[in-house]
């Protein structure tokens, strides 16, 4: 195989898994720039919004002290993959063809993307405000998740929270707490 068929190859892959269809580059490029743009600028306006500080061991033990420091361990390395993977998701949607649901599904992921940023950036302290930043995460995502499924099926999945890695999520989140 020549490096041109491989490279024939990886082009015509990376437009399928964009469903870039029979869209123009300059479609594409644009999608690009619009989705992984927005959800930088929301990631980095909430991580700019407040200026974390850290605890004290003490303080991390006795679960008190400041609470705006920024996730650190595991979980706080997923956050950047569930943008990613709703961004990527997103891409397959704006490369869609142009209808009501393309727009409600892009409408809905923007506001996810806002409301995750807005969470991130001045994280609820108070069970209650985490319980309803985490609801509203979830319920947004899957509401994304279930339009974007109506536009293009693989990037319903690609959206889709998948049970078993939030079943895991958990098991290393309960084993990393300190009690």
């Amino acid at each position: 195989m020549s490096v041109e068929d491989t490279l024939d190859q990886a082009l015509d892959g990376a437009a399928e898994f964009l469903n870039a269809g029979e869209r123009p580059a300059h479609h594409v490029a644009l999608g690009l720039a619009v989705t992984v743009g927005f959800a930088l600028a929301s990631t980095a306006l909430a991580k700019g919004v407040v200026e974390p500080r850290r605890r004290s061991r003490a303080q991390a033990l006795k679960r008190v002290g400041p609470i705006t420091e920024r996730p650190r361990g595991s979980l706080g390395l997923l956050i950047p993959a569930v943008f990613s993977a709703t961004t990527l998701s997103a891409l397959r949607v704006w490369n869609a063809p142009s209808k009501k649901e393309r727009t409600t599904a892009l409408s809905l992921w923007a506001i996810a993307q806002a409301a995750n940023a807005a969470f991130l950036a001045f994280r609820p302290s108070s069970r209650v405000g985490q319980i309803v930043a985490a609801m509203t995460s979830a319920g947004l995502a899957a509401a994304f998740a279930h339009e974007a499924r109506r536009v293009d099926v693989s990037a319903g999945k690609l959206a889709a929270p998948f049970g078993a890695t939030t079943r895991i999520a958990n098991r290393v989140e309960e084993r990393a707490t300190v009690h």
